[in-house]
Formats: structure tokens, C-alpha cells, sequence
């Protein structure tokens, strides 16, 4: 595996764990219909990305486990929740540091916000519908916020193209299962695909995603007034870009 990858990763670990400490307010242990949980009370923006922070450096540590044993379709099924989450991240950055708190952001951060199990007390017996924000509602914002160098429609189909890619993985395409065919004699590989070229392709997939993962940890300082860790961590993301370079 590409040793950016850890390096990258113990950088938003760091980056995280100094966030956390600075939080000012933390989770606080209240009582909820089915018992007690830690919760934030607040339910503000800024809570929100931090909570998907911790979210996508996680998926990002557990499919590098995956790469690591030849699970590469698992992987993949990752790699598609980190691509949402990456976006979700743009998507709540974006509303503090380039626009404003839209009606969308409201709906979004209300379903997000939202418990499980209602006042009912049980999983079985609860009535709540979480309300979800269509994908593809999400990528146009992204796509009209960033689309002032990029054409927001060319934008917004690269990002469907990826996310029906990967949407592939999620749901046991034959032609993305069919992947786990082959070796001589071919048969399929249920215990990991180690030995085999796919992994190196990825291997390689994986950086990607590690690198806009970095991104952001990013945007999330800026949108936190946390400069310093921005810039470190820009400098940083210019030499993993030059890394690249240098492979290919």
C-alpha cells in the first residue's frame, strides 16, 4: 500500500484529536426514550461536520484493513460511503465559509439530527421516518457552488458517474461481482483476491480517496477558523500531490 496513505491518515487522525479538544461543547450523556446515550445538545453545523469527520476517517482506516487482505469489492462498498460522506462534508463547509444556511441545509441537517427509535422507546414499535436528502440534490449544490471554474453540469455528471460506479459494489452488480473470477484454474475468490492484479488497481484507488479525505480536514479548519491547521495541511497535501507525480 502507498505509504502516503498512512501518512495521510495519521495527519487527520492528529488533526482530528485537536478539533476534538477544542470543541466548545462536547457530547453530554442524556436520557432518550430507550435509555441514556451520549449525545451533542446543541445539534449546530459545525457538530455535524465534525461527527462526519470522524466518520469518513474511519472508513478510511477500515478499507485499508480490506485492501490489505484482498477484500477489494468490500473495499469498494467503502469507498462509495466516503465518496457520500466527502461530499456531505463540502456540503455543511460550504453553507458557513461560501453561502448561507439553505432551506436544504436545514432538511438535511434535521434528518441527520434525527433519532432512530421515538418516543415509543423500541426499535419494532418506533414510527420515525428519516427523511432523506436526495444525492443528487446535494452534488448540484456542490456542483453551483464550485462550478465558478468548472461547468456545474460537466461537474455534477463526473460526480454521478463515481457514485453509480461504486453504486455497483453496493449492490452486487454481475459485472462488478464478476470481478472475483479468475486464476488458473479461474474460480472465484471468497477469501480475498491477494495475488491477483486487481489489488494493485485498488491499491492505487485507495489514495484517492485517502487525499480527498485530507481535503476535508481542510476545508472543515477553514470553516472552524483553525488556519494554522489549514495550512499545514495544504503544505502537506502539495507533497503528496508531488508524490503522485512522481510515480506515475
Amino acid at each position: 500500500m502507498n505509504p502516503d496513505i498512512n501518512e495521510m491518515l495519521e495527519l487527520m487522525g492528529r488533526t482530528f484529536r485537536d478539533f476534538e479538544s477544542g470543541m466548545p461543547s462536547r457530547p453530554r450523556m442524556v436520557k432518550l426514550s430507550f435509555g441514556f446515550a451520549y449525545r451533542f445538545v446543541e445539534k449546530d453545523i459545525y457538530q455535524a461536520m465534525f461527527l462526519k469527520l470522524a466518520r469518513v476517517q474511519s472508513l478510511v482506516r477500515a478499507a485499508t484493513v480490506l485492501l490489505a487482505n484482498g477484500f477489494v469489492q468490500e473495499q469498494g462498498i467503502l469507498q462509495r460511503t466516503i465518496d457520500e460522506t466527502n461530499e456531505d462534508i463540502m456540503f455543511l463547509v460550504y453553507a458557513v465559509t461560501n453561502d448561507k444556511i439553505t432551506e436544504l441545509h436545514k432538511k438535511f441537517l434535521g434528518a441527520f439530527w434525527e433519532e432512530e427509535i421515538d418516543e415509543s422507546g423500541t426499535l419494532m414499535n418506533s414510527k420515525q421516518k428519516r427523511p432523506m436528502i436526495p444525492r443528487k440534490q446535494i452534488q448540484a449544490y456542490l456542483a453551483r457552488i464550485e462550478g465558478v471554474k468548472i461547468d456545474p453540469s460537466r461537474q455534477q455528471d463526473a460526480a454521478k458517474t463515481i457514485y453509480k460506479t461504486y453504486s455497483g459494489y453496493v449492490h452486487g452488480a454481475s459485472p462488478h461481482l464478476m470481478d472475483m473470477y479468475g486464476g488458473n484454474p479461474p474460480h472465484f475468490h471468497t477469501n480475498g483476491m491477494l495475488g491477483t492484479p486487481i489489488v494493485e488497481e485498488h491499491a492505487d484507488d485507495l489514495w484517492n480517496y485517502a487525499y480527498r479525505s485530507l481535503i476535508s480536514h481542510i476545508v472543515v479548519a477553514k470553516a472552524l477558523g483553525a488556519e494554522t491547521h489549514a495550512t499545514i495541511l495544504s503544505q502537506h497535501l502539495k507533497r503528496f500531490e508531488q508524490n503522485a507525480e512522481m510515480r506515475r
